[in-house]
């Protein structure tokens, strides 16, 4: 909801709020926050809350550490795991240099950039991730192990099923934080969840996605697991999806071909953001992971799927990003690639109608196949100009030199 910065100071006052989590992630969607005390928002409000960005990877060193965070008044919301006296809630903050310029690896800022790009074309974009995790038992030192919380199936029901209470107070508890949940239910591999989320803009849904990590984690631990997101947690059994659903305004049937075009043009460059660890690429092609570049209505072994819909529910599923990607950078670039699609009006190859786990080396040779390695994942965004035209250099840089 937007509100007032007065608006919430006096819901601060009101709620008995105590501590303000002024909430941001790094170049790689990890979350950071600063707590300050009430009688500090006014301040943050006017002038921002300094931090030291050195110790941030990607942000600074100690000759040029400093930074402001400025709270946004559009994402309050509570943290209801907290005492409902002495409050905490948090707002996600916007991130500038001390003389006011906009700090270039604010990946949120990135994302409200590409958004206002495709306004200007008279076009938005709405989005529903879908999410999957492990849940591992801990061992007697509260270590995480490997150990899965159970050996259920695909959408098992408990007792088989020992994430079903878990999944419950996810759901109840992001409700609480005036977030939607549109269904749960435990996947393909042993104690293995997923959760998806209600269509919102994107930079809801990208805050959503940041914030649905932090209430994982801090659900299972308090029923003794730890929530494992890496990409590929078990050698030998289903890896982690970020599965990102994306669809437009005002819909056209000829604009969602182009926008589908544009994707599967700029996905091989775009693959190191949407699959950002070494591991990722011990995914990719099995599983129901996408290997190739490819598209078909309801296919899963696609890398972009198009769900029976009509009309303007009509959206399209990317398949191959990770949980491990920032959330920011992955909406973004698919907004970008969609323009892309859309200003050159690119072609959409014909639908990969087969399941291309099954098919024959003959039959594969003739499609792209998505970086198989971070490596190649890296050679493919330096040498891509739409990647050098959305993404600064100095983020490029982090991901592909570091």
């Amino acid at each position: 909801m937007n509100y007032t910065k007065e608006e919430i100071i006096q819901y601060i006052q009101e709620e008995d709020v105590k501590f303000i989590r002024l909430a941001f992630c790094d170049v790689f969607g990890k979350q950071k926050n600063i707590s300050i005390m009430p009688d500090e928002l006014p301040r943050a409000f006017e002038t921002g809350i300094a931090f030291d960005a050195s110790a941030i990877k990607g942000f600074g060193d100690e000759a040029h550490s400093d930074l402001l965070l400025h709270p946004e008044t559009d994402s309050l919301m509570p943290l209801p795991w907290h005492p409902e006296h002495g409050r905490v809630v948090q707002m996600f903050s916007s991130i500038t240099y001390p003389n006011g310029s906009p700090f270039e690896c604010d990946t949120r800022q990135l994302l409200k950039d590409a958004m206002n790009k495709a306004e200007q074309s008279g076009l938005s974009f709405t989005f529903g991730a879908e999410l999957e995790f492990y849940l591992f038992l801990l061992d007697d030192n509260g270590k995480a192990t490997k150990i899965p919380c159970d050996r259920a199936g695909y959408m098992d029901i408990a007792p088989d099923d020992q994430g079903e209470s878990i999944r419950r107070d996810i759901c109840l508890t992001l409700e609480q934080m005036g977030i939607r949940t549109e269904s749960s239910h435990h996947e393909e591999g042993p104690g293995q969840n997923e959760i998806d989320f209600r269509y919102s803009n994107a930079l809801a849904a990208a805050d959503h996605a940041q914030t649905f990590q932090r209430v994982v984690k801090t659900i299972a631990s308090r029923y003794g697991l730890c929530a494992d997101f890496s990409p590929k947690p078990l050698e030998n059994a289903a890896g982690n999806g970020f599965h990102i659903n994306i669809s437009m305004k005002p819909f056209r049937d000829d604009l969602f071909s182009y926008m589908i075009a544009g994707i599967l043009a700029n996905v091989r460059p775009m693959t190191v953001f949407m699959n950002p660890q070494y591991a990722s690429y011990n995914r990719l092609g099995s599983q129901k992971a996408p290997g190739y570049v490819s598209w078909s209505a309801e296919n899963r072994s696609q890398l972009v799927r198009i769900p029976a819909a009509i009309g303007e529910y009509r959206r399209a599923e990317l398949r191959s990003p990770d949980p491990c990607a920032n959330p920011y950078l992955a909406f973004a670039l698919m907004i970008y690639a969609a323009l892309d699609g859309i200003e050159n009006q690119r072609t959409l190859p014909e639908p990969a109608d087969i399941n291309l786990y099954l098919a024959e080396p003959q039959v594969l040779s003739r499609f792209e196949k998505l970086p198989a390695s971070y490596a190649e994942a890296c050679a493919a965004a330096t040498a891509s100009d739409f990647i050098k035209t959305h993404i600064p250099e100095r983020i490029l840089s982090i991901y592909c030199n570091a």
